[in-house]
């Protein structure tokens, strides 16, 4: 996926802290290696929403839920909530995406 990078502000900066993931957590997501990046068709009403799921640079799993922004040129990610994966999560990612 390509991006030139994130559109953050107090808003999702909150929202995304309250489940404890930090910004360099989220961002560390997206510029590793190995992240899935799916559809959130139901949640996509009024803008295009995705989910990522893998691993930040410090090995946890997190969950992501984002959309893109273009401003000025650039596409930017703009992460709406994340929190860390359950086991059970981590497992059933891990068997379904042995090569991630």
């Amino acid at each position: 996926m390509d991006f030139t990078g994130f559109e953050w502000d107090e808003g999702n900066r909150e929202k995304c802290q309250k489940h404890g993931v930090s910004r360099t957590a989220i961002e560390s997501l997206f510029t590793g290696a190995g992240v899935a990046v799916l559809p959130d068709a139901a949640h996509s009403q009024q803008e295009q929403r995705f989910r990522a799921i893998g691993r930040t640079r410090a090995g946890r799993a997190v969950f992501v839920v984002f959309t893109l922004r273009h401003i000025e040129g650039e596409v930017l990610i703009r992460p709406i909530s994340a929190r860390y994966m359950h086991t059970k999560e981590v497992q059933a990612y891990e068997k379904d995406n042995p090569n991630i």
